[in-house]
């Protein structure tokens, strides 16, 4: 997993229009026969964890002539709202889209009138905002984008309430957030907001911060929302990397292959996202290879300045790169830079399991010179210890006997693999590249397996990928 400081600056959300018609038609029964009742009237609904008043609710007596419609029972506290009509849906989407071209401006006018507001807020978020407003616009683009699918919306605002417990988030401040929100979309819609247009929108708010307010409660419940973590080893690699051990009380609980958010003192409130190089241990230390990236203040700490003693703080264990997700075939692991810690830590695993795998594990590490071959001769001595893991080395830009060439041409001139199953980790390019290769080889989608290639938590799969989903998540 590389780290999310390579990744946050890019502002787009893919779009995958086939699987958007695909979870049109799996929701179409959820919504029933909604008509969009009570459109075109203003239409009285709160914000946040507010539900609509029962005497107010379509905004004052009924019209002449009209009888008021029964109120429905009243939905269970656990309960979300109603998903959104396909008319609502359509108005959220036509709206947004002529918002788009002034994304950067109302990102920057939203975040000013929520700190003049609400100033306490302010605290919450970075000093640095340009990320923190790329990730208002991704979570927008695919909230609409799943506006017509209340199964993978609840999924994805459920994923953001747990992830925002690490940033301190409270159920007040959802209000707070909707309210300057849709102030800033009124604003920058100009004559387009419409009285339709404020409702769809209000509801598609109302919607998306229950999901993430329920989610959090209920994950408070679980688990801390922070893990504090001492540093309890420090060692340079060279090539700008660092091998960084550390420790946790209680013991932090992940998996072989997931990935951590993690906070440093030296940059407050910024997360960025590393993964563990080892199978969870008996001392419950945790080690990270971390690489200091041009202009990446969080990398350059923990590389250069951080020292035995120190303390981070680790978010939840997230990724589902895991072992369990595999089957019985053998088994090819793609690693290029420091993509190599899940991976070592997945072989870990493997390593430690009570009998010998029946299958056969294959290795291949990718890197531009030989020099940056981190990590590689462990993996050949692990190789020597065990006969069922074979290892081989990429190099793309050096000339190394028995070792030269791309990742993705060396693995697939290494198949054939229709029969093999991929955990594939690196920076994205490698990933997407190496996933195509793969797929030329015979290799089905659904056992090609890593992690996302954005933000995780505003990119991260919905749900396991099938072979009949391959388009939905196809780079």
């Amino acid at each position: 997993m590389i780290s999310s400081e390579v990744l946050s600056g890019e502002c787009s959300v893919k779009r995958h229009p086939s699987g958007r018609r695909e979870r049109r038609a799996r929701s179409a029964q959820q919504r029933g026969s909604q008509n969009g009742a009570g459109q075109g009237a203003e239409r009285r609904v709160t914000l946040g964890t507010d539900h609509p008043h029962a005497e107010g609710r379509h905004g004052g007596p009924p019209a002449p002539g009209t009888e008021r419609q029964p109120e429905p029972p009243p939905r269970a506290a656990n309960a979300l709202p109603e998903p959104l009509s396909p008319a609502e849906c359509d108005v959220v989407r036509s709206s947004l889209a002529l918002l788009e071209p002034q994304a950067a401006d109302l990102a920057v006018y939203f975040y000013a009138i929520l700190f003049v507001r609400y100033p306490g807020v302010r605290d919450l978020f970075p000093q640095d905002m340009d990320v923190q407003r790329d990730r208002l616009l991704r979570a927008l683009l695919r909230i609409v984008d799943l506006v017509d699918s209340p199964e993978h919306l609840a999924r994805f605002c459920s994923r953001l309430g747990r992830d925002h417990r690490k940033f301190g988030t409270l159920t007040e401040h959802y209000a707070a957030v909707g309210e300057c929100l849709l102030q800033t979309l009124a604003r920058y819609a100009g004559p387009a907001w419409t009285p339709e247009t404020a409702q769809a929108w209000q509801r598609a708010y109302q919607i998306a911060s229950e999901a993430m307010i329920l989610a959090a409660n209920d994950d408070t419940r679980l688990r801390p929302a922070v893990w504090e973590a001492r540093v309890v080893g420090h060692r340079h690699l060279g090539n700008a990397l660092a091998e960084i051990t550390v420790a946790t009380n209680p013991a932090y609980p992940y998996q072989a292959g997931q990935y951590v958010s993690m906070e440093t003192p030296w940059r407050p409130r910024v997360w960025r996202h590393y993964s563990p190089a080892n199978a969870p241990r008996a001392d419950s230390t945790l080690t990270f290879h971390v690489r200091h990236v041009s202009g990446g203040h969080v990398s350059h700490a923990l590389v250069y300045r951080a020292r035995v003693g120190d303390v981070v703080r680790l978010g939840p264990p997230e990724g589902d790169m895991l072992l369990s997700a595999a089957s019985a075939q053998d088994l090819v692991f793609a690693a290029g830079g420091t993509g190599l810690a899940p991976v070592r830590a997945l072989i870990e695993q493997l390593a430690a399991e009570q009998r010998p795998p029946e299958r056969r594990v294959h290795l291949f590490v990718g890197a531009r010179t030989g020099n940056e071959l981190y990590g590689f001769n462990d993996m050949l001595r692990m190789a020597q210890r065990h006969h069922w893991l074979s290892v081989r080395a990429a190099v793309s830009h050096e000339d190394i006997p028995g070792a030269q060439g791309f990742l993705p041409e060396v693995i697939a001139a290494s198949g054939p693999w229709e029969h093999a199953e991929a955990f594939v980790s690196g920076p994205p390019g490698m990933i997407a590249a190496t996933r195509q290769a793969l797929l030329r080889c015979g290799m089905a989608a659904f056992r090609i397996h890593h992690d996302p290639l954005g933000v995780p938590v505003l990119d991260a799969p919905l749900e396991p990928v099938h072979q009949a989903q391959e388009e939905d998540y196809r780079i």
